[in-house]
């Protein structure tokens, strides 16, 4: 491991750096409590001993500095000073120090001290990489890599509030692969779900870099354009449809499947007199879907205020 040692006494960084090689750890040395501070944004080292007693920047407010940065990983801090009575233990301890340790101090002690660190440090990297699973399983969908349903509703109802407080647009696109039941009737669940997972691609190859794609349950996507009025949506879901037309999946027996998708386009702007909760902007993109189902599948309708079909 990597270790900044902080103490204004070479001798002392000596000692330091030579008893903790012997564990196998790398240790490098800063001279007063500004310098370490610096190394530190700069590198953010996990595991810290600093000094009590030091020119510029002492210990303490090392470690007030450090506490108070709002860096995510944990930094593991050890006191080193000649204070031995119980209230500057106490005190060091309040201001953000992990541990405490008296000069002068014995080699193995040391090394145990940062043994525990060095564990602790381990394990806050397991639970922060194992939340960062669980986040993941709880946003995207497992089988297409998309968002699933929950976050992208999340990110509708967000570039809503966006368009409110700072005025704008912001288009949905609900996409659904055409008779996609046949497909799997005939050619099996497997290669269906190889069918949305390409069709998934294909959406996040043909988004702009900021907008959002999600699937929305079964065959059915959602796609999410801020800052995008009519005319440019039905642009994005023609790149799509078309994108989509044109792939071919090869069958295990030979062949290729060829899929098509109908969209339904809706837009929500502060040009309009109201703007359309999220309930309503869902219903649009859904009714536009079931139009363009009826008027023969494989292609783009936009959702007009005069409509009032229901889905079918």
């Amino acid at each position: 491991m990597k270790i900044l040692m902080v103490d204004d006494e070479p001798g002392m960084c000596d000692l330091v750096m030579a008893c903790l090689a012997r564990a196998g750890h790398e240790v490098v040395p800063a001279t007063d409590g500004q310098m370490a501070w610096e190394m530190w944004q700069r590198d953010h080292y996990r595991l810290v001993i600093t000094d009590w007693m030091m020119p510029r920047v002492d210990g303490p407010e090392l470690i007030r500095r450090m506490r108070a940065s709002g860096w995510p990983a944990y930094t593991y801090l050890i006191l080193l000073t000649v204070h031995e009575k119980t209230e500057y233990v106490v005190r060091g301890l309040e201001i953000g120090a992990d541990d405490y340790l008296t000069k002068p101090f014995q080699p193995d002690e040391l090394r145990a001290r940062v043994a525990v660190g060095e564990r602790i440090l381990n394990m806050e990297t397991r639970l922060s990489r194992s939340h960062d699973r669980m986040e993941k399983l709880a946003t995207y969908d497992n089988l297409t890599g998309l968002l699933n349903r929950w976050a992208i509703e999340g990110h509708v109802e967000a570039e809503l509030n966006r368009v409110r407080r700072e005025s704008g647009s912001v288009s949905l696109l609900m996409v659904d692969i055409d008779h996609f039941k046949v497909v799997n009737d005939q050619h099996g669940h497997l290669l269906g779900d190889r069918a949305l997972q390409m069709v998934a691609d294909i959406m996040a190859q043909n988004k702009r870099p900021y907008d959002w794609a999600g699937r929305w349950g079964g065959e059915e996507f959602l796609i999410i354009l801020p800052e995008t009025v009519p005319p440019e949506a039905v642009m994005v879901a023609e790149r799509v449809r078309k994108a989509v037309e044109s792939a071919r999946m090869a069958l295990p027996n030979g062949g290729a499947l060829q899929l098509q998708v109908s969209v339904g386009v809706t837009t929500a702007s502060t040009a309009a007199e109201t703007l359309a909760p999220l309930e309503v902007l869902l219903r649009q993109a859904d009714e536009a879907l079931y139009a363009a189902k009826r008027g023969g599948r494989n292609r783009v309708h936009l959702y007009e205020a005069a409509e009032t079909h229901p889905p079918t």
